[in-house]
């Protein structure tokens, strides 16, 4: 719940993702908290949204970390994303970029690769496929979420370098995850 992570709920609401806050406390200096995140209905889109989301500029920058995930669920959204602005995650522990159109391809996106980012269509459906995670831990848990919504299984190669961010990820996501 820190401010400077916590941009990445306001995405997810602007992506029609419902957010309810559960709690919040400090702890060691941070804020912690518990959420309860649901999908808006197939049928309802956000207000007003007609466009994909861009996240671009200041925005990019606040969330770098977190933009593998986002463009790895863009495909499920009403209205897709636009991420521009994102030249650094070609030179992060992998070039995320690439390994995110990689991946998306291989679960059957359309979207187009920029330099600077990817332009992701919302309203897809994508199947399980082969993943790989190119040994980055981000791309390992962003594919892993995309996997949940995708018809079919998927595989991630490399899935163990979850572990250099959140060694628990797997054990998580299966606890929370809705089948």
């Amino acid at each position: 719940m820190n401010p400077t992570r916590a941009a990445l709920l306001d995405v997810i609401a602007a992506l029609g993702g419902k957010i309810k806050v559960l709690a919040v406390e400090e702890r060691h200096g941070e804020l912690i908290g518990t959420i309860q995140m649901n999908s808006a209905p197939a049928n309802r889109a956000p207000a007003a949204a007609t466009t994909p989301f861009l996240i671009d500029g200041p925005l990019t920058a606040q969330l770098i970390d977190e933009l593998p995930v986002l463009a790895a669920i863009a495909p499920f959204t009403a209205n897709g994303l636009i991420l521009r602005d994102a030249q650094e995650l070609r030179v992060k522990e992998s070039d995320r970029i690439a390994l995110v159109a990689k991946n998306l391809r291989a679960m059957g996106a359309n979207f187009t690769e920029n330099p600077d980012g990817l332009e992701i269509p919302g309203n897809q459906t994508l199947h399980g496929a082969s993943i790989d995670s190119g040994s980055d831990h981000r791309i390992a848990m962003a594919f892993a979420i995309a996997a949940l919504r995708a018809t079919g299984d998927s595989e991630i190669h490399g899935a163990e370098a979850a572990a250099i961010s959140f060694p628990e990820f797997f054990t998580s996501l299966d606890a929370l995850a809705q089948r």
